[in-house]
């Protein structure tokens, strides 16, 4: 499946050169070692914690650019400036409630602190916006969930109208 994606890391140290960005390239990498997907990456991007630049992004790459995924990762903690979740939301058509929910249920013995992910997951016209945490670990555990189903949910976006299993 061709995939026209996008990854926007968010951090206030790595958008500002303190650190390097560890999860924003475990995506992509996690990403190019999936035979199903032709990955053509639009947009990857490092940006700070700000609400008003996170909802302006997602709304640009998804409606100019086009893009068939964003994946998101930071920002998604309880700490003040974590404010992913609010933005990402501010933006869909509607959530997808499952795809947080079985990529904190994947790792929740191992990690107790997955509990406190506030990520979500959701649809802005033909782009899937997932957000993920902000660690290379959790952003590798994570991606293999979404493996289980991307591609399917991904057809389904674009209009399949082949069976979704949940009907």
């Amino acid at each position: 499946m061709k995939l026209k994606a996008g990854v926007l890391t968010l951090s206030d140290r790595a958008s500002a050169g303190q650190y390097e960005d560890l999860s924003g390239p475990a995506i992509v990498e996690c990403l190019e070692a999936r035979p199903e997907f032709d990955v053509v990456w639009s947009r990857v991007e490092i940006h700070p914690d700000d609400e008003q630049t996170i909802s302006s992004l997602l709304r640009s790459w998804s409606d100019e650019d086009g893009l068939d995924l964003i994946l998101t990762t930071g920002g998604t903690g309880p700490a003040p400036r974590d404010r992913t979740p609010e933005a990402t939301a501010s933006v869909l058509e509607f959530q997808i409630p499952g795809i947080p929910e079985a990529m904190r249920a994947a790792v929740r013995d191992r990690v107790p602190t997955a509990a406190l992910t506030r990520g979500i997951a959701g649809v802005r016209g033909q782009t899937l916006v997932i957000n993920l945490p902000g660690s290379p670990k959790a952003v590798r555990e994570s991606m293999e969930v979404l493996f289980g189903f991307l591609e399917h949910l991904l057809e389904k976006i674009k209009g399949d109208p082949g069976e979704c299993g949940s009907d």
